[in-house]
């Protein structure tokens, strides 16, 4: 399957750059990108699916309610 994608040109600048060094198509470059993209996605729905809310709050619980320390302020 074959599809047009519309990219700033400075992304497909740095995709061509990366497709000349590993001899390969800017098309092949962006589909590597793509499917890296994909796998995260599913890596982090998968992640989600194994959280719960209720561990979550409790883990909430157990911080200590005080002031940051100087090097946390802006």
């Amino acid at each position: 399957m074959s599809i047009t994608v519309s990219v700033p040109d400075e992304l497909y600048q740095k995709a061509l750059a990366i497709a000349q060094a590993l001899h390969v198509s800017v098309d092949e470059v962006f589909a590597s990108a793509f499917a890296e993209q994909l796998s995260a996605w599913e890596r982090l729905q998968q992640r989600a699916a194994r959280g719960a809310r209720e561990k979550f709050l409790a883990a909430l619980d157990r911080v200590p309610d005080v002031e940051p320390d100087d090097r946390d302020r802006p």
